[in-house]
Formats: C-alpha cells, structure tokens, sequence
C-alpha cells in the first residue's frame, strides 16, 4: 500500500503544482487565520508539514518566524522554492512518517489540507511524526475539510469536494482527528470552524 500511495500521490501533484495556487485561492484567508490562532511567540521555529507551494509557510515566515516546509513532492517544492523571498524560509523533499527532526525540537508542528490526501496508515504515521518533533508545551496546529452540521449542505460540500480531491477524501470525512490528537498526548485547546462550516482548525498542546 505505501508503494502504491506514494506512486499515486506524488504522479497527483505532479500534474497539478503549476496549477495549484489557483485552486488553492479560496484558502487564502485560512492561511493567515491558522497563524492567527496558532499564537506563534517571537523566535518560534515552526515545521509546515506537506507544505505544498509553501502557502501556509509563508503565511508564518511573514510574521518572522523560522519555517521549514516539507513535502514528499519535488514539482510542488519547486513551485514554493521559486516563490520564496523570505530568509527565514526553506523547503526540504522528504517523508511526512519519518521527518529529518529531532525528538521535541520544534515549538510548532503544522500540516494544512493535505490528511484527507492520504490513506489511514499514512495518516497515522504522519500524526505520530508531528507530536514526536513537537516540543513538549509546544503547538499542534492540524486544519482541513470538516462537513456542516447540516445535512443537506453536508451533502451539497461532500458531493462538491469528492468531484477534484483525492481518492483519499470520503473515507477522511469519518476520520476522528480529535481523537487521534489526544490518543497521542495532545490537549486539544481550541477548534475553529472555516469555509463556513467545510473545514475546521484544531490547535492542542503537547503535554
């Protein structure tokens, strides 16, 4: 499965990198909103987990912050590369199950938008890596799709969405990412809802 999942993934991104910002227009806002809620202090070193084109990485190099993006995809590292200006900014070709850090050295472990790109073990693992580089008091900030509470416009988001994302989304609608954070020690401090009710943020500490 990992094999298949990584052949499938990275052949997916690299056909949409030189297209992928304009898709991801509609998040704009979200990106500044997850920095907002994330409460980053002065000289905090933050990792972007699957960063993609570096949007939400460079959503917290604006603020000053030490940024690392990773992302298992070279075409959409090199988008984010060339669209760098920041010197407080680098993007690393690597694996989100086995990150190149050190236990507990990082004071905020991000990913955005990319877990419901991803099958459960791939999923796991990746959880499992943030919390283990994820100082202890330090942030975990986790933001993707959610569905309304209501039932037809859950059903009028989930039909939308399924039409342009992975093969990967519909079984992640029933994910418990809540649930999967305080397994892994994680105190979940806040959930916010964006996209008017079709994503949400989670922020916990490591305790």
């Amino acid at each position: 499965m990992d094999d298949e999942y990584y052949s499938y993934v990275i052949n997916w991104f690299n056909r949409w990198a030189h297209f992928y910002d304009v898709t991801d227009l509609f998040l704009s806002g979200v990106r500044e909103q997850v920095v907002e809620i994330a409460d980053p202090v002065e000289g905090s070193t933050v990792l972007d987990v699957a960063t993609g084109t570096g949007k939400q990485a460079f959503a917290f190099a604006r603020r000053g912050l030490d940024v690392t993006g990773l992302d298992l995809s070279e075409s959409m590292l090199g988008v984010a590369r060339k669209k760098n200006r920041y010197t407080n900014a680098r993007f690393l070709l690597g694996d989100a199950t086995d990150l190149p850090f050190d236990d507990g050295t990082l004071d905020i472990t991000t990913v955005s938008f990319a877990l419901h790109d991803m099958p459960p073990e791939i999923r796991e693992g990746l959880l499992d890596e943030m919390v283990r580089v994820t100082r202890r008091g330090g942030t975990v900030v986790v933001v993707d799709y959610d569905l309304p509470r209501n039932k037809a416009m859950s059903f009028i988001i989930y039909n939308f969405i399924k039409l342009y994302e992975s093969r990967y989304y519909p079984e992640f609608t029933s994910y418990p990412l809540s649930d999967g954070l305080v397994r892994r020690g994680i105190e979940i401090e806040t959930e916010s809802t964006v996209l008017r009710g079709a994503g949400r943020v989670l922020k916990g500490k490591r305790t």
